[in-house]
């Protein structure tokens, strides 16, 4: 089970193939359909330039969260209670 909710983006009450994902009320990142292509594409705002894609939708949620958990690793010294920080 994701830990991201994916709510569908609408424009006007119209349904799009871009679906936004969420860990609370942060956006952690998108899949849309890339029509021309045939495949989605996922991508995040957390880093600049970070994107890929996916066979199915499900495919590309599925890399968008291996790549955040993976990401976020980075960033589990910060987040851990009582430890020190890394030598300099």
């Amino acid at each position: 089970m994701s830990r991201i909710e994916w709510r569908q983006d609408r424009v006007a009450g119209v349904p799009l193939n871009r679906h936004v994902g969420f860990v609370g009320s942060v956006e952690v990142g998108s899949v849309a359909y890339d029509g021309s292509n045939r495949f989605w594409i996922w991508s995040t705002p957390l880093q600049e330039d970070v994107w890929g894609y996916g066979p199915t939708e499900q495919a590309a949620r599925t890399a968008l969260e291996l790549w955040l958990a993976s990401w976020l690793e980075n960033f589990r010294p910060f987040f851990q209670a009582g430890s020190e920080p890394p030598p300099a």
